[in-house]
Protein backbone atom coordinates (compact mmCIF):
# COMPACT_ATOMS: atom_id res chain seq x y z
CA UNK A 1 0.00 0.00 0.00
CA UNK A 2 3.25 2.07 0.34
CA UNK A 3 4.28 1.86 -3.14
CA UNK A 4 0.81 2.77 -4.46
CA UNK A 5 -0.03 5.55 -2.60
CA UNK A 6 3.81 6.87 -3.47
CA UNK A 7 3.30 6.37 -6.85
CA UNK A 8 -0.07 7.90 -6.90
CA UNK A 9 1.24 10.65 -5.38
CA UNK A 10 4.38 11.45 -7.42
CA UNK A 11 1.98 11.14 -10.44
CA UNK A 12 -0.28 13.67 -9.27
CA UNK A 13 2.70 16.17 -8.50
CA UNK A 14 4.49 15.43 -12.34
CA UNK A 15 1.42 15.78 -14.33
CA UNK A 16 -0.16 18.98 -12.51
CA UNK A 17 1.17 22.12 -11.62
CA UNK A 18 0.77 22.65 -8.08
CA UNK A 19 1.47 26.06 -5.97
CA UNK A 20 4.98 24.89 -4.62
CA UNK A 21 3.94 25.13 -0.78
CA UNK A 22 0.81 22.14 -1.85
CA UNK A 23 3.25 20.37 -3.94
CA UNK A 24 5.83 19.75 -1.05
CA UNK A 25 3.13 19.05 1.35
CA UNK A 26 1.41 16.13 -1.48
CA UNK A 27 4.79 14.09 -1.61
CA UNK A 28 5.77 14.39 2.21
CA UNK A 29 2.44 13.50 3.59
CA UNK A 30 2.66 10.41 0.93
CA UNK A 31 5.58 8.94 1.70
CA UNK A 32 4.44 9.01 5.58
CA UNK A 33 0.70 7.81 4.84
CA UNK A 34 1.79 4.66 6.86
CA UNK A 35 3.01 6.92 9.90
CA UNK A 36 2.12 6.61 13.43
CA UNK A 37 -0.01 9.46 12.93
CA UNK A 38 -2.91 7.61 11.00
CA UNK A 39 -4.89 5.27 13.74
CA UNK A 40 -4.11 1.66 13.81
CA UNK A 41 -7.66 1.19 14.64
CA UNK A 42 -8.88 3.43 11.62
CA UNK A 43 -6.53 1.31 8.87
CA UNK A 44 -8.78 -1.58 7.88
CA UNK A 45 -12.18 0.93 7.59
CA UNK A 46 -10.08 3.25 5.30
CA UNK A 47 -8.52 0.53 3.17
CA UNK A 48 -12.50 -1.20 2.31
CA UNK A 49 -13.68 2.28 1.43
CA UNK A 50 -10.49 2.84 -0.76
CA UNK A 51 -11.42 -0.29 -2.16
CA UNK A 52 -14.78 0.75 -3.11
CA UNK A 53 -14.19 3.74 -4.19
CA UNK A 54 -11.32 2.71 -6.70
CA UNK A 55 -14.10 0.66 -8.34
CA UNK A 56 -16.00 3.80 -8.92
CA UNK A 57 -14.98 5.14 -11.90
CA UNK A 58 -16.82 8.94 -11.62
CA UNK A 59 -14.96 9.43 -8.13
CA UNK A 60 -11.13 7.74 -9.73
CA UNK A 61 -10.34 10.11 -12.47
CA UNK A 62 -8.80 12.64 -10.48
CA UNK A 63 -5.18 12.67 -10.93
CA UNK A 64 -4.86 13.79 -7.11
CA UNK A 65 -5.97 10.33 -6.26
CA UNK A 66 -9.05 9.33 -4.33
CA UNK A 67 -11.10 10.63 -1.51
CA UNK A 68 -9.83 8.00 1.33
CA UNK A 69 -5.84 9.28 -0.21
CA UNK A 70 -6.72 12.90 0.22
CA UNK A 71 -8.23 12.30 3.39
CA UNK A 72 -5.34 10.68 4.93
CA UNK A 73 -3.37 13.71 3.51
CA UNK A 74 -5.20 16.28 5.22
CA UNK A 75 -5.43 14.00 8.21
CA UNK A 76 -1.47 13.89 8.68
CA UNK A 77 -0.74 17.43 8.53
CA UNK A 78 -0.11 19.38 11.84
CA UNK A 79 -0.87 22.88 10.66
CA UNK A 80 -4.93 23.46 9.83
CA UNK A 81 -4.22 25.91 7.26
CA UNK A 82 -1.96 24.12 5.41
CA UNK A 83 -4.78 20.98 5.60
CA UNK A 84 -7.81 23.21 4.75
CA UNK A 85 -5.43 24.24 1.60
CA UNK A 86 -4.90 20.90 0.25
CA UNK A 87 -9.16 20.35 1.01
CA UNK A 88 -9.34 23.32 -1.37
CA UNK A 89 -6.79 22.07 -3.79
CA UNK A 90 -8.82 18.83 -3.97
CA UNK A 91 -12.16 20.39 -4.19
CA UNK A 92 -11.15 21.91 -7.71
CA UNK A 93 -10.23 18.46 -9.52
CA UNK A 94 -12.77 17.49 -11.62
CA UNK A 95 -15.13 14.97 -11.07
CA UNK A 96 -13.48 14.81 -6.91
CA UNK A 97 -16.14 14.74 -4.37
CA UNK A 98 -14.32 14.76 -0.50
CA UNK A 99 -15.70 11.79 1.65
CA UNK A 100 -16.89 12.75 4.31
CA UNK A 101 -14.24 11.93 7.17
CA UNK A 102 -12.38 14.77 5.69
CA UNK A 103 -14.79 17.05 6.60
CA UNK A 104 -14.90 15.86 9.96
CA UNK A 105 -11.40 15.82 10.31
CA UNK A 106 -11.26 19.40 9.14
CA UNK A 107 -13.76 20.58 10.92
CA UNK A 108 -12.03 19.06 14.22
CA UNK A 109 -8.48 20.61 13.01
CA UNK A 110 -9.89 24.13 12.21
CA UNK A 111 -12.11 23.88 15.69
CA UNK A 112 -9.47 23.09 17.98
CA UNK A 113 -7.13 25.99 16.39
CA UNK A 114 -10.13 28.94 16.76
CA UNK A 115 -10.91 29.25 13.55
CA UNK A 116 -14.22 29.53 14.05
CA UNK A 117 -15.00 31.21 10.47
CA UNK A 118 -13.50 28.76 8.58
CA UNK A 119 -15.50 25.97 10.39
CA UNK A 120 -18.93 27.83 9.44
CA UNK A 121 -18.04 27.85 5.66
CA UNK A 122 -17.06 23.93 5.89
CA UNK A 123 -21.06 23.64 7.88
CA UNK A 124 -22.31 25.72 4.66
CA UNK A 125 -20.19 23.71 2.34
CA UNK A 126 -21.39 20.64 3.44
CA UNK A 127 -24.81 21.48 3.40
CA UNK A 128 -24.93 22.94 -0.32
CA UNK A 129 -23.32 19.88 -1.22
CA UNK A 130 -25.74 17.96 -0.32
CA UNK A 131 -24.30 15.47 2.89
CA UNK A 132 -26.00 14.19 4.94
CA UNK A 133 -25.24 15.24 8.42
CA UNK A 134 -24.78 12.74 11.07
CA UNK A 135 -24.77 13.07 15.43
CA UNK A 136 -21.22 12.67 15.48
CA UNK A 137 -20.63 16.01 13.38
CA UNK A 138 -22.52 17.51 16.46
CA UNK A 139 -20.53 16.13 18.91
CA UNK A 140 -17.66 17.66 17.29
CA UNK A 141 -19.35 20.69 16.93
CA UNK A 142 -20.17 20.72 21.10
CA UNK A 143 -16.56 19.75 22.31
CA UNK A 144 -14.76 22.56 20.17
CA UNK A 145 -16.96 25.30 21.87
CA UNK A 146 -16.79 23.39 25.50
CA UNK A 147 -13.32 23.72 24.91
CA UNK A 148 -13.19 26.96 23.59
CA UNK A 149 -15.72 28.18 26.43
CA UNK A 150 -18.05 29.62 23.95
CA UNK A 151 -21.79 28.30 25.07
CA UNK A 152 -23.36 30.73 22.70
CA UNK A 153 -21.51 29.60 19.26
CA UNK A 154 -22.20 25.54 20.49
CA UNK A 155 -25.83 26.46 21.03
CA UNK A 156 -25.90 28.28 17.67
CA UNK A 157 -24.31 25.54 15.25
CA UNK A 158 -26.89 23.05 17.60
CA UNK A 159 -29.74 24.70 16.55
CA UNK A 160 -27.88 24.94 12.71
CA UNK A 161 -27.84 20.88 13.03
CA UNK A 162 -31.30 20.48 13.34
CA UNK A 163 -32.05 22.52 9.80
CA UNK A 164 -29.54 20.24 8.52
CA UNK A 165 -32.42 17.75 9.63
CA UNK A 166 -29.82 15.76 11.76
CA UNK A 167 -31.38 13.88 14.22
CA UNK A 168 -28.81 14.18 17.18
CA UNK A 169 -29.70 11.42 20.10
CA UNK A 170 -30.18 12.01 23.63
CA UNK A 171 -26.64 11.75 24.32
CA UNK A 172 -24.96 15.00 22.06
CA UNK A 173 -28.39 16.83 23.98
CA UNK A 174 -27.47 15.94 26.74
CA UNK A 175 -23.98 17.36 26.43
CA UNK A 176 -25.11 20.77 25.18
CA UNK A 177 -27.35 20.74 27.71
CA UNK A 178 -24.18 20.28 29.93
CA UNK A 179 -22.28 22.95 28.51
CA UNK A 180 -25.03 25.57 28.60
CA UNK A 181 -26.06 25.14 32.39
CA UNK A 182 -22.30 25.07 33.29
CA UNK A 183 -22.93 29.08 32.58
CA UNK A 184 -25.61 30.09 35.03
CA UNK A 185 -26.42 32.99 32.29
CA UNK A 186 -27.47 30.24 29.86
CA UNK A 187 -29.75 28.50 31.88
CA UNK A 188 -32.55 29.68 30.47
CA UNK A 189 -31.62 29.30 26.45
CA UNK A 190 -30.77 25.31 28.13
CA UNK A 191 -34.43 24.98 29.65
CA UNK A 192 -35.96 26.52 26.33
CA UNK A 193 -33.96 23.57 23.86
CA UNK A 194 -34.96 21.04 26.73
CA UNK A 195 -38.60 22.18 26.30
CA UNK A 196 -38.33 22.01 22.38
CA UNK A 197 -36.30 19.20 21.35
CA UNK A 198 -39.31 17.27 20.84
CA UNK A 199 -40.04 19.21 17.83
CA UNK A 200 -36.98 17.36 16.52
CA UNK A 201 -37.90 14.56 17.62
CA UNK A 202 -35.11 14.35 20.11
CA UNK A 203 -36.34 13.07 23.51
CA UNK A 204 -35.12 13.58 26.45
CA UNK A 205 -33.80 11.06 28.67
CA UNK A 206 -33.52 10.34 32.34
CA UNK A 207 -29.83 12.29 32.39
CA UNK A 208 -31.42 15.32 30.57
CA UNK A 209 -33.80 15.83 33.56
CA UNK A 210 -30.85 15.38 35.92
CA UNK A 211 -28.99 17.78 34.33
CA UNK A 212 -31.48 20.60 34.58
CA UNK A 213 -32.79 19.51 37.53
CA UNK A 214 -29.34 20.03 39.30
CA UNK A 215 -28.70 23.36 37.58
CA UNK A 216 -32.39 24.51 38.70
CA UNK A 217 -31.65 23.31 42.56
CA UNK A 218 -28.46 24.75 42.63
CA UNK A 219 -29.64 28.01 41.26
CA UNK A 220 -32.43 28.05 44.13
CA UNK A 221 -35.52 27.57 41.75
CA UNK A 222 -36.55 24.50 43.73
CA UNK A 223 -39.88 24.74 42.47
CA UNK A 224 -38.80 24.35 38.65
CA UNK A 225 -36.67 21.37 39.70
CA UNK A 226 -39.63 20.09 41.44
CA UNK A 227 -42.01 20.59 38.61
CA UNK A 228 -39.23 18.83 36.29
CA UNK A 229 -39.02 15.07 38.59
CA UNK A 230 -42.99 15.36 38.06
CA UNK A 231 -43.23 15.92 34.24
CA UNK A 232 -41.01 12.73 33.84
CA UNK A 233 -43.67 10.48 35.77
CA UNK A 234 -45.68 12.50 32.98
CA UNK A 235 -43.60 11.51 30.16
CA UNK A 236 -42.93 7.60 30.66
CA UNK A 237 -39.45 8.59 31.73
CA UNK A 238 -37.76 6.31 34.57
CA UNK A 239 -36.33 8.78 37.55
CA UNK A 240 -33.08 6.63 38.76
CA UNK A 241 -31.49 7.07 42.06
CA UNK A 242 -29.92 10.72 41.00
CA UNK A 243 -32.92 11.84 40.12
CA UNK A 244 -33.96 11.54 43.64
CA UNK A 245 -30.66 12.73 45.83
CA UNK A 246 -30.82 15.63 43.36
CA UNK A 247 -34.34 16.82 44.62
CA UNK A 248 -33.33 15.84 48.13
CA UNK A 249 -30.30 17.76 47.96
CA UNK A 250 -32.14 20.94 46.81
CA UNK A 251 -34.54 20.50 49.35
CA UNK A 252 -32.59 20.03 52.02
CA UNK A 253 -30.27 23.42 51.18
CA UNK A 254 -33.63 25.19 51.27
CA UNK A 255 -33.86 23.49 54.82
CA UNK A 256 -37.03 21.40 54.02
CA UNK A 257 -35.60 18.65 55.48
CA UNK A 258 -39.08 17.16 56.35
CA UNK A 259 -39.73 17.48 52.58
CA UNK A 260 -36.91 15.01 52.27
CA UNK A 261 -37.16 12.72 54.32
CA UNK A 262 -40.49 12.22 52.78
CA UNK A 263 -38.81 12.40 49.16
CA UNK A 264 -36.38 9.20 50.75
CA UNK A 265 -40.00 7.13 51.56
CA UNK A 266 -41.40 7.78 48.51
CA UNK A 267 -38.20 6.35 46.90
CA UNK A 268 -37.97 3.54 49.13
CA UNK A 269 -41.75 2.50 48.48
CA UNK A 270 -41.07 3.00 44.70
CA UNK A 271 -38.13 -0.14 45.30
CA UNK A 272 -35.44 2.14 44.83
CA UNK A 273 -32.46 1.98 47.20
CA UNK A 274 -30.43 5.27 48.30
CA UNK A 275 -27.08 5.36 47.47
CA UNK A 276 -24.32 6.54 50.18
CA UNK A 277 -24.68 10.21 48.96
CA UNK A 278 -28.55 9.86 49.91
CA UNK A 279 -28.12 8.90 53.13
CA UNK A 280 -25.03 11.34 54.02
CA UNK A 281 -27.11 14.36 52.14
CA UNK A 282 -30.01 13.55 54.59
CA UNK A 283 -28.02 12.53 57.79
CA UNK A 284 -25.64 15.98 57.70
CA UNK A 285 -29.20 18.12 57.50
CA UNK A 286 -31.06 16.30 60.03
CA UNK A 287 -28.12 17.04 62.80
CA UNK A 288 -27.41 20.46 61.53
CA UNK A 289 -31.41 21.16 62.02
CA UNK A 290 -30.57 19.09 65.40
CA UNK A 291 -33.38 16.54 64.93
CA UNK A 292 -30.16 14.10 66.47
CA UNK A 293 -33.28 11.17 67.04
CA UNK A 294 -34.40 11.29 63.50
CA UNK A 295 -30.65 11.00 62.16
CA UNK A 296 -29.92 8.20 64.33
CA UNK A 297 -32.97 6.26 63.12
CA UNK A 298 -32.27 6.91 59.82
CA UNK A 299 -28.67 5.53 60.35
CA UNK A 300 -29.77 2.40 62.11
CA UNK A 301 -32.53 1.46 59.07
CA UNK A 302 -29.59 1.99 56.53
CA UNK A 303 -28.61 -1.27 56.28
CA UNK A 304 -31.91 -2.81 57.04
CA UNK A 305 -32.95 -0.65 53.69
CA UNK A 306 -29.70 -1.80 51.34
CA UNK A 307 -27.37 0.65 52.22
CA UNK A 308 -24.45 -0.41 54.95
CA UNK A 309 -23.80 3.15 56.81
CA UNK A 310 -19.91 3.74 55.94
CA UNK A 311 -17.24 6.03 57.77
CA UNK A 312 -18.81 9.23 56.41
CA UNK A 313 -22.41 8.45 57.74
CA UNK A 314 -20.89 7.59 61.14
CA UNK A 315 -18.68 10.28 61.91
CA UNK A 316 -21.71 12.64 60.35
CA UNK A 317 -23.94 11.59 63.56
CA UNK A 318 -21.26 11.31 65.95
CA UNK A 319 -20.19 14.90 64.79
CA UNK A 320 -24.16 16.28 65.52
CA UNK A 321 -24.44 14.65 68.79
CA UNK A 322 -21.32 16.54 70.03
CA UNK A 323 -22.03 19.67 68.53
CA UNK A 324 -25.21 19.56 70.52
CA UNK A 325 -23.50 18.40 73.88
CA UNK A 326 -24.54 14.69 73.51
CA UNK A 327 -21.13 13.21 73.97
CA UNK A 328 -21.96 10.29 75.15
CA UNK A 329 -24.73 9.20 72.94
CA UNK A 330 -21.88 9.85 70.41
CA UNK A 331 -19.93 7.08 72.38
CA UNK A 332 -22.88 4.92 72.04
CA UNK A 333 -22.56 5.60 67.82
CA UNK A 334 -19.08 4.94 67.96
CA UNK A 335 -19.56 1.86 69.70
CA UNK A 336 -21.80 1.04 67.46
CA UNK A 337 -19.80 1.10 64.64
CA UNK A 338 -17.52 -2.21 64.91
CA UNK A 339 -20.48 -4.32 65.32
CA UNK A 340 -21.72 -3.24 62.27
CA UNK A 341 -18.34 -3.79 60.23
CA UNK A 342 -16.93 -0.11 60.40
CA UNK A 343 -13.77 0.90 62.23
CA UNK A 344 -13.78 4.40 63.47
CA UNK A 345 -11.00 6.54 62.17
CA UNK A 346 -9.03 9.69 63.47
CA UNK A 347 -12.00 11.79 62.57
CA UNK A 348 -14.08 9.40 64.72
CA UNK A 349 -11.88 9.68 67.53
CA UNK A 350 -11.05 13.51 67.49
CA UNK A 351 -14.46 14.86 67.43
CA UNK A 352 -15.85 12.20 70.36
CA UNK A 353 -12.74 13.22 72.68
CA UNK A 354 -13.27 17.15 72.11
CA UNK A 355 -16.33 16.58 72.42
CA UNK A 356 -16.26 14.81 75.93
CA UNK A 357 -13.68 17.64 77.04
CA UNK A 358 -16.08 20.05 75.83
CA UNK A 359 -18.77 18.89 78.78
CA UNK A 360 -15.98 17.94 81.17
CA UNK A 361 -16.42 14.13 81.01
CA UNK A 362 -12.35 14.03 81.08
CA UNK A 363 -11.69 10.42 82.19
CA UNK A 364 -14.15 9.15 79.21
CA UNK A 365 -11.76 11.29 77.13
CA UNK A 366 -8.98 9.74 78.13
CA UNK A 367 -9.97 5.93 77.93
CA UNK A 368 -11.12 6.87 74.09
CA UNK A 369 -7.97 8.77 73.67
CA UNK A 370 -5.82 5.91 75.14
CA UNK A 371 -7.40 3.68 72.45
CA UNK A 372 -6.84 6.17 69.62
CA UNK A 373 -2.83 6.23 70.26
CA UNK A 374 -2.98 2.90 70.40
CA UNK A 375 -4.46 2.47 67.06
CA UNK A 376 -1.55 4.58 65.65
CA UNK A 377 -3.63 7.28 65.19
CA UNK A 378 -2.91 11.31 66.22
CA UNK A 379 -4.63 13.17 68.59
CA UNK A 380 -5.09 17.27 66.97
CA UNK A 381 -3.17 19.34 69.64
CA UNK A 382 -6.00 20.96 70.75
CA UNK A 383 -7.72 17.73 71.39
CA UNK A 384 -4.93 16.86 73.70
CA UNK A 385 -4.74 19.90 75.32
CA UNK A 386 -8.26 20.48 76.10
CA UNK A 387 -7.95 17.16 77.99
CA UNK A 388 -4.45 17.88 79.49
CA UNK A 389 -6.01 21.03 80.62
CA UNK A 390 -8.99 19.77 81.85
CA UNK A 391 -7.35 17.42 84.00
CA UNK A 392 -4.89 20.09 85.81
CA UNK A 393 -8.43 22.59 86.10
CA UNK A 394 -10.19 19.90 88.18
CA UNK A 395 -6.83 19.05 89.78
CA UNK A 396 -6.44 15.77 88.30
CA UNK A 397 -2.55 16.35 88.01
CA UNK A 398 -2.03 12.62 87.77
CA UNK A 399 -4.26 11.92 85.24
CA UNK A 400 -3.16 14.78 83.17
CA UNK A 401 0.67 13.47 83.68
CA UNK A 402 -0.14 9.90 82.80
CA UNK A 403 -2.05 11.27 79.49
CA UNK A 404 1.33 13.09 78.41
CA UNK A 405 2.79 9.76 79.61
CA UNK A 406 1.39 7.83 77.32
CA UNK A 407 1.79 10.46 74.44
CA UNK A 408 5.40 10.24 74.97
CA UNK A 409 5.18 6.66 74.60
CA UNK A 410 3.51 6.45 71.19
CA UNK A 411 5.90 9.55 70.12
CA UNK A 412 3.55 12.13 70.10
CA UNK A 413 4.61 15.57 71.76
CA UNK A 414 2.88 18.07 73.44
CA UNK A 415 3.28 21.63 72.03
CA UNK A 416 4.29 24.72 73.91
CA UNK A 417 0.60 25.54 75.27
CA UNK A 418 0.46 21.94 77.16
CA UNK A 419 3.76 22.22 78.45
CA UNK A 420 3.41 25.32 80.41
CA UNK A 421 0.13 24.12 81.75
CA UNK A 422 1.31 20.67 82.65
CA UNK A 423 5.29 21.72 83.93
CA UNK A 424 4.47 23.87 86.79
CA UNK A 425 1.89 21.05 87.91
CA UNK A 426 3.98 18.65 87.92
CA UNK A 427 7.14 20.92 89.13
CA UNK A 428 3.80 21.17 92.33
CA UNK A 429 3.52 17.94 92.60
CA UNK A 430 6.90 16.26 92.88
CA UNK A 431 6.38 14.36 95.90
CA UNK A 432 4.03 11.94 94.12
CA UNK A 433 6.53 9.28 92.42
CA UNK A 434 4.78 8.99 90.12
CA UNK A 435 5.63 13.04 88.73
CA UNK A 436 9.14 12.26 88.92
CA UNK A 437 9.23 8.88 86.84
CA UNK A 438 7.34 11.13 84.19
CA UNK A 439 9.93 14.27 84.26
CA UNK A 440 12.70 11.79 83.82
CA UNK A 441 10.72 10.51 80.68
CA UNK A 442 10.59 13.91 79.74
CA UNK A 443 14.62 14.70 80.38
CA UNK A 444 14.71 11.56 77.58
CA UNK A 445 12.94 12.58 75.19
CA UNK A 446 15.40 12.59 72.41
CA UNK A 447 15.93 16.54 70.88
CA UNK A 448 14.73 16.22 67.32
CA UNK A 449 13.69 19.54 64.69
CA UNK A 450 10.10 18.38 64.82
CA UNK A 451 10.50 17.75 69.00
CA UNK A 452 8.70 20.77 70.71
CA UNK A 453 9.60 19.88 74.37
CA UNK A 454 12.40 22.64 74.48
CA UNK A 455 9.27 25.02 73.82
CA UNK A 456 8.53 24.03 77.22
CA UNK A 457 12.24 25.55 78.42
CA UNK A 458 10.69 29.16 79.18
CA UNK A 459 8.00 27.80 81.92
CA UNK A 460 9.98 25.85 83.34
CA UNK A 461 12.90 28.05 83.40
CA UNK A 462 10.19 30.88 84.97
CA UNK A 463 8.96 28.44 87.06
CA UNK A 464 12.08 27.29 89.12
CA UNK A 465 13.58 31.05 88.78
CA UNK A 466 9.74 31.99 91.00
CA UNK A 467 10.44 28.48 93.25
CA UNK A 468 14.00 29.79 94.09
CA UNK A 469 12.96 33.32 94.93
CA UNK A 470 9.88 32.12 97.40
CA UNK A 471 12.29 30.29 98.86
CA UNK A 472 14.72 32.88 99.29
CA UNK A 473 12.19 34.65 100.63
CA UNK A 474 11.08 32.60 103.35
CA UNK A 475 13.99 32.51 105.06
Amino acid sequence: MHQTLLRSSRTAVQSLTFAPKISSILLRSSSLSQSREIETQKRKEEETEELKEDRRPSVATSSIGSPTRVQKLIASQSDPLLAREIFDYASRQPGFRHSYSSFLILILKLGRSKHFSLVDDLLLRLKSDGYEVTPTLVSYLIKIYDDADLPEKALKSFYKMLEFNCKPQPKQLNRILELLVSHRNYLRPAFDLFKSAHRYEVLPNTKSYNILMRAFCLNGDLSIAYSLFNKMFERDVKPDVESYRILMQGLCRKSQVNTAVDLLEDMLNKGFIPDSLSYTTLLNSLCRKKKLREAYKLLCRMKVKGCNPDIVHYNTVILGFCREGRAMDAVKVLEDMSSNGCLPNLVSYRTLVGGLCDQGLFDEAKRFMGEMLSKGLSPHFSISHALIKGFCNVGKIEEAVEVVAKMLKHGEIPYTDTWETIIPRICEEDEIPRMKEILEDVMKVEIKPDTRIVDAGAALEDYLIKKIRSTHGRV
